[in-house]
Order: C-alpha cells, then sequence, then structure tokens
C-alpha cells in the first residue's frame, strides 16, 4: 500500500460519535492509516450540548464501546454528559488520530489521475483526500420543525428539543410540547414538575411495560438486548417490518410512560398540532386551539446529506447501502444508521457490531487494492 500523504489517507471517517469510533478502534485494529474527521470542538459534545437532564434509556453495561468498559456501574443510567465524557476518553485511550473542530462541508469523487476511485474532501479551506471514506454523522443532523411554526404568535416561545436544555429556558406560563417520542416525554415530565400548565400533543409509539428504571427492567434487559440484537435484524421478517418504522422516527416510551405524566399533571391529546388560528395560537387536529406561552417541538431529525455529492440518496433522503456498504459507490461507506442492520444499530451497544462488519469489508478493498498495485508494478517491470 502507498504511504499517504499529509492529506492523503487510506480512510477517513467523518464523524466521532460512538460508530466513527468503533470504526476507529476496528481500523486500528486491522493497521489501516486512517484519520476521524469531528466537527465538533471536543469529541462527545453531541452528548453534552442535550438537555440537562437526560439519562440514556440503558445502562453502562450496554453503552460500552470495544475495548473500553463504561467507567460506571453496571446498572447505573448514564447522563448525556458521562456519555460525551466516555467517547473522548475512548478516542484518548486507543490513540485514535482525531482532528476535532473540523466540519466537512463537501464530499465528492476524487477527479486526480493519482486517486483514481478515491474521494475528496473539504472542510473550510482545507482539503483532503482517501481512498475510502466512512460517513458516521449520525441520524440527528437537521432539527424538523413543522412550517406552521412559522406563523405562532410571536410572543410564543419556541424551541427545538435539540436546543432544549432546561425548564430555564422557558418563558411564565403553559407550555405545548409537539411530539411523544423519548425527548417529548422526558421534557414534558419535567417542565411539568417544574410548575408549569403542560399540553402534549400527539399520539405515543406505544410503551414499555414498565420502565427501564425498574427492578422489573433490570431482570428483563437481558432479554430486550437479545431480541434487539438478535431478533430485530435485517435477516428476520419482523425485523425488515419494524425497520421502516424506526428510520421514520419515534420509539416506545421507555423511562417516563403515560401514567408518569398524567400522574404530574399533564393533559395528553393524541390529536397532532396541525394549524394556526386568527389569533397565533396553535391548533390541534380536533379543533383545540391552545392558550400557551411556550411551544417545545419534540418532532425529530431529518438526515441532512446535501454535502454528499453522489449519486447515493434514496427518495427518503437515506443513503441506499446494504448494512453500511454502498455497492453503488465503492469504498463509501455509512454507520449510525437506525436499522443499519438491526435495532441496536441506532444505540451505543450496536456501534461496535456495525462498524466491525464496515471495517472487514473496506479492510478488503484495501487489499484487493494494494495487491493489484503491486501486480501492475510487478507488470511494468517484467515489460
Amino acid at each position: 500500500m502507498n504511504a499517504p500523504s499529509s492529506n492523503h489517507h487510506e480512510a477517513i471517517v467523518i464523524g466521532a460519535g460512538q460508530a466513527g469510533l468503533a470504526a476507529g478502534y476496528h481500523l486500528a485494529r486491522r493497521g489501516i492509516e486512517f484519520v476521524i474527521l469531528e466537527a465538533s470542538r471536543r469529541v462527545g459534545d453531541v452528548w453534552r450540548e442535550r438537555y440537562d437532564s437526560l439519562l440514556l434509556y440503558s445502562p453502562a453495561k450496554y453503552n460500552a464501546l470495544p475495548g473500553l468498559p463504561f467507567p460506571l456501574a453496571t446498572r447505573a443510567f448514564p447522563t448525556g454528559r458521562q456519555m460525551g465524557d466516555y467517547l473522548e476518553a475512548y478516542a484518548d485511550h486507543h490513540r485514535l488520530p482525531v482532528e476535532a473542530g473540523v466540519r466537512v462541508d463537501r464530499l465528492r469523487s476524487s477527479t486526480g489521475a493519482d486517486n483514481a476511485g478515491g474521494y475528496e474532501i473539504s472542510a473550510g479551506d482545507r482539503r483532503h483526500e482517501a481512498n475510502q471514506v466512512i460517513v458516521a454523522t449520525g441520524a440527528f443532523q437537521r432539527p424538523h420543525v413543522p412550517e406552521l411554526a412559522k406563523r405562532l404568535d410571536p410572543a410564543i416561545r419556541q424551541l427545538h428539543s435539540a436546543d432544549y436544555r432546561g425548564p430555564h429556558q422557558l418563558g411564565d406560563g403553559p407550555v405545548l410540547i409537539v411530539g411523544l417520542s423519548h425527548s417529548g416525554a422526558d421534557i414534558a415530565h419535567e417542565v411539568a414538575e417544574a410548575g408549569h400548565r403542560t399540553f402534549v400533543s400527539g399520539a405515543a409509539h406505544g410503551q414499555l411495560p414498565f420502565s427501564v428504571d425498574s427492578r422489573r427492567a433490570r431482570l428483563a434487559w437481558p432479554l430486550m438486548r437479545f431480541v434487539a440484537w438478535n431478533v430485530l435484524t435485517l435477516r428476520t421478517p419482523i425485523g425488515r417490518k419494524v425497520a421502516p418504522k424506526v428510520r421514520a422516527g419515534g420509539g416506545p416510551l421507555l423511562r417516563i410512560r403515560r401514567g408518569d405524566l398524567e400522574a404530574v399533571g399533564v393533559t395528553l391529546n393524541e390529536a397532532r398540532t396541525v394549524d394556526v388560528d386568527a389569533r397565533g395560537r396553535p391548533v390541534l387536529a380536533d379543533g383545540t386551539a391552545l392558550d400557551v406561552a411556550n411551544v417545545v417541538w419534540c418532532t425529530g431529525f431529518r438526515p441532512d446529506y446535501g454535502w454528499i455529492e453522489l449519486p447515493v440518496f434514496g427518495e427518503d433522503g437515506w443513503p441506499k447501502e446494504r448494512r453500511g456498504v454502498v455497492d453503488a459507490q465503492p469504498g463509501l461507506y455509512f454507520l449510525g444508521i437506525p436499522f443499519l442492520y438491526s435495532f441496536t444499530s441506532m444505540l451505543v451497544l450496536g456501534a461496535g457490531r456495525d462498524a466491525a462488519h464496515v471495517v472487514d469489508r473496506l479492510a478488503a478493498r484495501a487489499a484487493d487494492r494494494s495487491q493489484g498495485v503491486t501486480a501492475g508494478k510487478a507488470g511494468s517491470t517484467a515489460a
């Protein structure tokens, strides 16, 4: 394999979240030269910037990446900040070559004759080239806010869950939480406990029969892991049925459930927020207009791959891949996508397995490329 120049690498990983770092771990173990480019100033900032009260939905035992246990009691639930610090420590522990503060704004096929079949990456005025690229920027890229938000009374304080940190950001008065998935339930419960009259608009996608914090959950975790890891995969009929729903967004309530919300006085309405009335108030599908001072949009995220100038995306915005491998664009891979292979693909738990599969394919292609270069040189020498 040719020795790379300072900006030319065998592999570049874009994103130093759990998926990108797991890829780095497997690349390093295989002796493949690579670099990881991370947009945030520090590894783990994506987790540190979530709402202050965030707890992961699985115990520390299930939140470790390959090669480094999570430094908490196995049954403890890490905070978002603890998860961010763990990822930073993981990169340091394995001496992964992470370049932080590098926001990639363009990925395209390389036009250089000496890098045929490779890729060119731009980050501001910086330029890198790589024979292969792993895109591990994750699913939570572009916060989605409905168009009607622009028509609400300007006096109503609006936040997306991506920008919410705590009740201190809200104005006095009632709060409407739009969307009832994980963040919606957590935030609704928190703002109600802080003294706000709280409404929730939207139906939940089911809920566990018990909270993930409960003793029953501790007993059930091995079974839930088995199902998420082995049953809900693209290899099973039920997994293939569930996958599109998971990618569309929204999961069952895990910690804060409907009963918990009702217990703190939250008003639940399964009707969606669909319009704005003449007074600038949000209107639900059942015609209810709500007098609120705040709206928190827990309406999820959309994939944002506009910076990738390659014809590899479907109409739904997701890349066309098989377990992260893009057959139509050799040398291009994706990680951190919901249900890339199984339900665990969107969890820290599944990052290592998905990364190992992708790096296996990357390593095989690197070896084939190296053998081709060697054979070509031998042929030239013989001639």
